[in-house]
């Protein structure tokens, strides 16, 4: 028998292969790319057509000298690289070192790690898809001549270690154009009054809400103008006019993409963007679940494309039957619009349905069980019957006024039986909820002349609101609606902002810096084209077109650099050097008694004396917790590890080396006077106990912790249970 080399991206995923494909297959990992562009010269030839100077990766020397090795002894070779337009450069540069023609039937791509996709996938071999290629080799030219011509612009002028680039400048400029509308608002007042009405004296009291006067949309701005109309509401009559009922459907949500991944993440996990894709890679490259092995969980998790398979829709039909009845199934399998034209890969769903979350999740880490679950449910619903609701509009003529009341109940839970509760049924994505089935509210059965009474007339005031700032999900969802960048870049994007100094995160919400609308404002007046939201999706749209072989990458290279090149020749002449806004602190310098200056580091804000460099004089900027460190009385102060995770410490270190990953509270325990703390326990639970491990009242908290997760633990198996049941009767009853 021949013998052939198999080379993916990734040990794990080597792994994982290795044991499909049998003895005469040998898997190796590239380790990700072994060429690219030097790190250390800008490695274009703008003068020769833009031609890369590509070198082997420092480092990666014994690497590839043992693929070299391996592919010498081997009859065949297959690129097995992830299956977007990086995996095909990849694929490209490794055919490159390892000698094998362009033209050689050497690539294949699978969507998910399976053994029947791995199987299938090498049966079909193809030649490297070079348009492809050249798409990933203009978009890594274009950012390369941004971030190597423009950043060194902006260290010379404004400070050194800051960068521009082709993304991350557009999401600045999202970013700081919002913190603008925020900071231009004007609030603007108004009221709503809702009359509290009943059927009969003893009825339960329901709301109703007033929507117009005189048959106009009402508009009430004032308190006067309210006291008039409530005055009026307390002497009128109030008469059912109209009661509306009718069914209503709520459709199930397209499985998982890149992005609604990012997003739903972010909501429901409190995940970041690259937490997301780190954890999905994982689950995507295969994990140990016990008796099966090294298993591919997930499938390709870099798609735009929300189709799937019909063998995926056809074990998803046969899982939804068993589990919950043919009620919960369509007459047909869902087809989802995509968003955009390619559709190279399915949705992110799981690999198998064999393998339902509970079922592993002894094998899966804590983050990777909560991703899997999101996944998991998501596809699932989105294979299932819309939920029904019946829903009751009544209105109600008082005088001149007319009064709205609606209420909703679900009737049938259809796609939101598949949600366990655990991540959470309602608004899964935000544009697709339902604000007016999202609550059910109940109503009284109500006929047209019906009188009602009054129980009381509650008016409200208002003010209207500045649009929010953005989340990392409502940024991640911004960026893929206007097509800006791909979602496979969105968190390495959202992570360089942040790290520059750019913006920050503020309660889980990225505020802009001055260093952030400095920068901005400068990019702005000189290279426009640069931070124009229009201008950087149509590059996308044009690296597309390369991809799909209808553009030339050097004659979309040539387009964007011409002006380029003017733009940074005047800016060079006509931009001096900008001074940074420098915020004053209330700290005098210890050693030249100057007041100390807030200034932005790699980790974060930091005191540094205004004379530098003759003063050298630096301190980390300290939140106080009010409480007393045990060990010497000082103030324990919030801290920051290099990674940014928050804990809290001695304000004397490194003299005094108390820590603590626990927020300190201020209060005191009863039982022995040490002060409190918010605990975090490993399940994910959280409980205010005693600093003082010995005391008797954190020991008695740490007992009913215990006791309670066993609780849980023994109640979650009795719902399972109880849950199976009328699976199986409607089972029996379909059938």
């Amino acid at each position: 028998m021949s013998k052939a080399l198999v080379v993916v991206e990734s040990p794990a995923k080597a792994k994982t292969i290795e044991k499909f494909l049998g003895k005469n297959y040998t898997v190796k990992a590239s380790m990700g790319h072994l060429r690219d562009l030097p790190k250390s010269q800008f490695g274009v030839n703008i003068e020769h057509g833009f031609e890369p100077k590509y070198i082997n990766i420092r480092g990666k020397g014994e690497l590839i000298k043992s693929l070299k090795e391996a592919a010498k002894n081997a009859d065949t070779v297959y690129l097995a690289t992830d299956p977007d337009r990086e995996g095909e450069a990849i694929a490209w540069h490794l055919a490159h070192i390892l000698n094998i023609p362009e033209n050689t039937t050497c690539r294949i791509e699978f969507n998910e790690i399976t053994k029947p996709a791995i199987q299938q996938a090498v049966k079909k071999p193809r030649p490297i898809n070079l348009p492809r290629v050249y798409a990933q080799q203009a978009r890594r030219i274009l950012d390369r001549i941004v971030g190597y011509k423009l950043s060194p612009l902006l260290w010379r002028k404004v400070r050194k270690g800051l960068s521009a680039g082709r993304v991350q400048s557009v999401a600045v400029r999202l970013i700081c154009d919002r913190e603008k509308e925020i900071q231009a608002f004007i609030p603007e007042e108004y009221w709503t009054i809702i009359a509290k009405l009943k059927e009969k004296t003893n009825s339960k009291v329901f709301d109703a809400a007033l929507v117009s006067v005189d048959g106009k949309k009402l508009n009430v701005t004032n308190e006067v103008q309210a006291e008039d109309i409530v005055g009026e509401l307390n002497q009128a009559e109030y008469v059912v006019s109209d009661v509306k009922k009718r069914e209503r459907k709520r459709n199930p949500y397209p499985p998982f993409t890149t992005s609604s991944l990012q997003q739903e993440a972010s909501r429901k996990l409190g995940f970041t963007s690259r937490k997301t894709m780190m954890v999905a890679q994982q689950l995507y490259e295969g994990l140990d679940i016990g008796r099966a092995g090294q298993v591919g969980l997930i499938t390709y998790m870099r798609t735009d494309s929300t189709r799937v398979s019909e063998t995926a829709q056809q074990e998803a039909k046969t899982y939804i039957e068993n589990k919950f009845g043919l009620d919960y199934l369509p007459d047909k399998p869902p087809v989802y619009a995509n968003k955009k034209s390619q559709d190279a890969h399915e949705a992110v769903r799981p690999t198998t349905l064999d393998l339902p979350p509970d079922a592993i999740s002894k094998n899966l880490a804590k983050d990777q069980l909560k991703l899997y679950t999101l996944i998991w449910e998501r596809f699932i619903a989105s294979q299932m019957t819309p939920a029904v609701y019946d829903t009751l509009t009544i209105e109600i003529t008082a005088g001149r006024y007319k009064l709205k009341a609606t209420g909703s109940q679900l009737k049938f839970p259809g796609f939101l039986a598949a949600f366990s509760g655990v991540i959470g049924k309602g608004k899964e994505v935000e544009e697709n909820a339902d604000s007016d089935l999202d609550n059910e509210t109940s109503l009284p059965v109500l006929t047209p002349g019906q009188v009602l009474k009054l129980y009381k007339i509650d008016p409200k005031q208002h003010f209207t609101e500045p649009p929010p700032r953005y989340t990392e999900a409502s940024l991640v969802k911004v960026l893929e609606e206007k097509g800006i960048g791909r979602p496979s870049t969105y968190a390495p994007t959202i992570e360089t902002i942040v790290d520059r100094g750019y913006v920050e995160r503020i309660d889980k919400k990225f505020q802009p810096t001055e260093l952030g609308f400095v920068v901005l404002d400068l990019l702005k007046q000189y290279f426009d084209r640069i931070v124009d939201v229009e201008f950087t999706a149509g590059m996308e749209d044009k690296l597309d077109d390369i991809a799909e072989g209808d553009a030339s990458w050097l004659g979309v290279l040539e387009q964007f650099y011409d002006p380029f090149a003017k733009e940074l020749t005047f800016a060079e002449e006509a931009i001096g050097h900008v001074e940074l806004p420098v915020e004053v602190s209330d700290t005098p310098c210890e050693n030249c008694g100057q007041m100390m200056v807030v200034k932005q580091g790699r980790y974060g804000n930091f005191l540094a004396c205004p004379g530098f460099p003759a003063c050298r004089n630096t301190k980390p900027i300290l939140k106080d917790t009010g409480v007393k460190c045990p060990k010497c009385s000082g103030a324990i102060v919030e801290r920051q590890t290099k990674r940014r995770r928050v804990f809290y410490g001695c304000e004397n270190y490194p003299e005094c080396d108390f820590n603590t990953w626990d927020m300190p509270l201020k209060d005191n325990c009863q039982v022995c006077g040490a002060f409190m703390i918010r605990h975090k326990y490993k399940n994910g639970g959280v409980a205010t106990v005693c600093s003082n491990e010995a005391c008797s009242s954190r020991q008695t908290s740490e007992g009913k912790e215990v006791a309670n997760k066993a609780d849980n633990n023994a109640d979650n198996k009795e719902e399972q249970a109880k849950s199976k049941k009328p699976a199986a009767n409607r089972r029996k009853k379909s059938g």
